[in-house]
């Protein structure tokens, strides 16, 4: 008897292995266990799955914010070069 991954393999890739392995073990067991125990594995993967998008989510928008600060360190920059030559003429 071959166990059946749970979980496609694109989305075994997102997810900790130890998660895939737990999914592994509860396909393996017996039918009566395994729909006890499959809702709080779904929750678990769901929840995995959401905060694995909300730190990307966070991650992209430090990456748009550093982004940002050096635009405007570069604008600030280039006003007071502005300013210190209108005042010298």
């Amino acid at each position: 008897m071959s166990i059946r991954s749970r979980l496609p393999r694109e989305t075994a890739n997102e997810l900790p292995r130890e998660l895939v392995e737990l999914g592994e073990r509860i396909a393996s067991l017996p039918v009566a266990v395994r729909d006890e125990l499959d809702p709080a594995y779904h929750r678990v993967v769901d929840s995995v799955r959401r905060r694995r998008r909300i730190l990307n989510l966070v991650q992209e928008s430090l990456a748009q914010l550093r982004l940002d600060i050096k635009y405007l360190i570069f604008d600030l920059e280039v006003t007071r070069r502005e300013r210190d030559s209108l005042r010298d003429q």
